[in-house]
């Protein structure tokens, strides 16, 4: 097993972030261009919505991970900067606007995520069929992927994602069993774990992705990737949980790029076929490169050789 370095359980308080959490501010005309187009066809982004660090990076690519079914979520995680409370009525024409927004970004690769709608019968399952068959009808050179809620573990909501076809669908774990409660306040780790497990059953290329930083331990980590392995995970991220406001969870630790370095090995030497491991990392952090297999452990063996 991999050694890893000797961690401190002690609360983070008013301590300044460290040097390898500095992101660039988004500028640029490619930034401005999706700007642009975000605002124009009224898309919400989980990359404002969620306050993602890579924003500048991203959008300054030409990429953008779209958030589907509004931006008001149903659930209220402790972690997450997403509104929380009455979500919107369904809007039947986002799917369209969605494709069309990938087409004239002219992405080979695009990223769909979505707020939970527990209140919808079918978790808002419907419209993300249509949206992925209509991001696919006008951009078919565009690879997707899909970052989808539990749907509560209810699998005839799940095959909807699994009719619609996109190349990788990705269903994060966030955190470790004993704090899944605390961070995922209506979620399940058995039932996250069933639904990626229930994803490889049909063939799907799967993914999942782990927070840091909020008060785990190594070996509650070590044991998280293990399960995510042993559930055919083709696709494992890693990354620092950072505190989006006062009112969210705290930040328990920052986490030395040296132990995200140990986490990427322990992934690889368990059979996961790519781990991205890293204090910026996010779900669809160079999602572009989990699509096809091969492509992360496959050179890590060519290192370790």
């Amino acid at each position: 097993m991999v050694e890893l370095p000797t961690i401190s359980t002690t609360l983070v308080t008013n301590v300044k972030k460290p040097s390898w959490l500095r992101v660039k501010l988004p500028i640029g005309e490619s930034y401005k261009h999706v700007r642009q187009l975000v605002d124009t066809h009224k898309l919400h982004t989980i990359c404002e919505s969620g306050n993602c660090p890579n924003m500048g990076e991203c959008w300054g690519a030409g990429t953008a991970t779209f958030m589907i079914l509004g931006n008001i979520c149903t659930r209220s995680c402790g972690f997450c900067a997403v509104a929380t409370g009455r979500p919107e009525p369904i809007d039947w024409d986002e799917p369209q606007r969605v494709a069309e927004a990938i087409n004239l970004m002219k992405v080979k690769h695009a990223v769909i995520t979505s707020v939970d709608r527990d209140e919808l019968k079918d978790g808002g399952a419907k419209v993300w069929y249509n949206t992925i068959r209509a991001v696919k009808a006008l951009n078919p050179e565009t690879t997707l992927e899909t970052l989808i809620p539990d749907f509560k573990g209810e699998k005839e909501n799940i095959q909807f994602i699994i009719d619609a076809a996109p190349e990788v669908v990705s269903h994060n774990i966030e955190t470790v069993e004993r704090l899944t409660r605390q961070v995922r306040t209506q979620a399940k780790y058995e039932r996250s774990m069933g639904v990626l497990k229930y994803l490889k059953s049909k063939g799907v290329r799967t993914k999942s992705g782990i927070m840091l930083g909020l008060g785990e331990q190594k070996e509650e980590v070590i044991q998280t990737i293990t399960d995510l392995a042993e559930n055919g995970c083709d696709v494992v991220t890693i990354g620092q949980y950072l505190q989006p406001t006062k009112n969210h969870l705290p930040v328990h630790r920052f986490i030395h790029p040296d132990e995200f370095a140990a986490y990427q090995e322990i992934g690889y030497k368990l059979g996961i076929d790519y781990v991205e491991s890293g204090p910026l990392v996010r779900s669809s952090y160079h999602s572009e490169r989990h699509v096809f297999s091969g492509m992360g452990r496959a050179k890590w063996l060519e290192q370790t050789a």
